[in-house]
């Protein structure tokens, strides 16, 4: 099995979403997380590549280059500081099975609000990859608490990102 990593907002060009108390970036958050869910997928016998870049058709044209299985990106969500939660963006049927097994051992692994797998028709990385692909939004990186959890138990929700893929790898 064939795993694309993108973790999300270039580092230095694109923040992304940022705490505004700690000034914690989400592309490094995602970074760090891209590293984490590489070492747990190489492990587990997952071939694996990583490219974290601004130019999206670019992740997507490596991607398919390189014959990925799976497509996924890292993100953290931002929105007013009191929304909470992890979901999981798919748009294709089998997106929509990875979304669910990653969705439901993120759930299962740590205290979150479950927000969900959500059909995403708009999003680069889901339409510009043929490979199944989706989008993890972490946690609220500008709420305290999920702010915390993207602290304290991110290599918690990289397994759970990684034990995800492996059970659909698994049902393919």
């Amino acid at each position: 099995m064939k795993v694309f990593i993108n973790p999300g907002h270039d580092i230095n060009l694109d923040s992304g979403a940022v705490n505004p108390v700690y000034g914690t970036r989400e592309c490094d958050v995602a970074r760090d997380a891209g590293k984490m869910l590489a070492r747990y997928l190489e492990t587990a016998g997952c071939e694996v590549r990583t490219l974290q870049d601004d130019d999206l058709g670019l992740v997507c044209s490596e991607s398919d280059s390189w014959g990925a299985d799976i497509f996924v990106s890292l993100h953290c969500n931002a929105f007013n500081t009191e929304a909470r939660g992890t979901e999981t963006l798919y748009k294709s049927f089998n997106g929509q099975r990875l979304a669910n097994d990653i969705q439901s051992q993120i759930i299962r692994s740590i205290n979150t609000v479950d927000r969900g797998v959500k059909k995403r028709d708009d999003l680069w990385v889901l339409n510009g990859t043929n490979a199944t692909a989706v989008l993890v939004e972490m946690a609220f990186i500008d709420n305290e608490e999920d702010h915390a959890m993207l602290s304290n138990d991110l290599d918690a929700i990289v397994r759970a990102i990684a034990r995800g893929i492996t059970d659909y790898a698994g049902g393919v």
